[in-house]
């Protein structure tokens, strides 16, 4: 079951956190993985680890703010069976404090960077008369986060983006669905620990941990387990949904 043999597998982000758990995942299942992310050093590591493991794996530098570069690697590419978009960017902040700087920034790579990679993959799935795509969307699109104004925004853009790219291309064989992680361990976790709370990061973190219901962050490969289902030949009657994997924080905090 889940198998993935042989399907030329697109990942933005795959450089770490939940791209890289996923790249890593698919690779298992037999993928043929095309890591895209900005930072070289991690999309190297991102494929040794792939390779580690018996998988197949090629990296690719690109910033998915730019929509050319995007267009012309998707062409490079050729083939997309599956397109994950899972780059993104977080930020701290309310409406009042957060800057146009700061909101800009997030806008470019959170909503024009899965739009780019839309309107790059689409035309090539369109032609093979078939294609999944899965974008990352966060409980922060249908739930009020503290000081997560820009990120709240973003996240409800893509879950938007998700729906009407399901409706629109049904009738090409495509489906598109997302996901919606709760608080999950990456290294922002980590950073955004030691630089806002230094000296207290365990306390924090405990704190962090405990808004989710069943106690605990989820790890990145959890997040590409249930991935991995809705890009499967298992999940091919679902389009069009959103799939909360959070601990319960949205249903059992309410």
């Amino acid at each position: 079951m889940f198998s993935l043999k042989n399907k030329t597998t697109i990942i933005t982000g795959g450089g770490s956190g939940i791209g890289r758990a996923t790249s890593i995942l698919f690779g298992k299942q037999g993928a043929i993985v095309c890591v895209v992310d900005i930072n070289q050093d991690q999309v190297e590591e991102t494929i040794r680890l792939i390779k580690g493991e018996g998988g197949k794996a090629y990296g690719y530098m690109c910033d998915v703010t730019v929509q050319a570069d995007v267009i012309n690697l998707y062409k490079k590419i050729g083939t997309i069976d599956i397109l994950i978009n899972s780059a993104g960017v977080s930020h701290i902040g309310k409406a009042d404090t957060t800057t146009e700087d700061e909101f800009d920034q997030v806008f470019k790579v959170n909503v024009k960077g899965v739009y780019n990679s839309l309107h790059a993959a689409l035309g090539i799935m369109k032609q093979q008369g078939a294609g999944i795509i899965l974008n990352l969307s966060s409980v922060a699109a249908v739930v009020g986060l503290a000081d997560r104004f820009s990120y709240s925004m973003s996240k409800g853009a893509v879950y938007a983006m998700t729906m009407s790219v399901a409706k629109d291309y049904i009738g090409y064989n495509i489906r598109c669905n997302c996901v919606s992680p709760g608080r999950v361990h990456t290294p922002f976790v980590d950073n955004f620990l030691s630089k806002n709370y230094p000296g207290k990061e365990e306390e924090m973190f405990e704190k962090l941990s405990k808004t989710q219901p069943i106690g605990r962050m989820a790890t990145p490969k959890e997040i590409g387990y249930l991935i991995l289902y809705l890009c499967s030949d298992e999940a091919s009657f679902i389009t069009g949904s959103d799939y909360n994997i959070d601990g319960g924080f949205i249903k059992l905090n309410s």
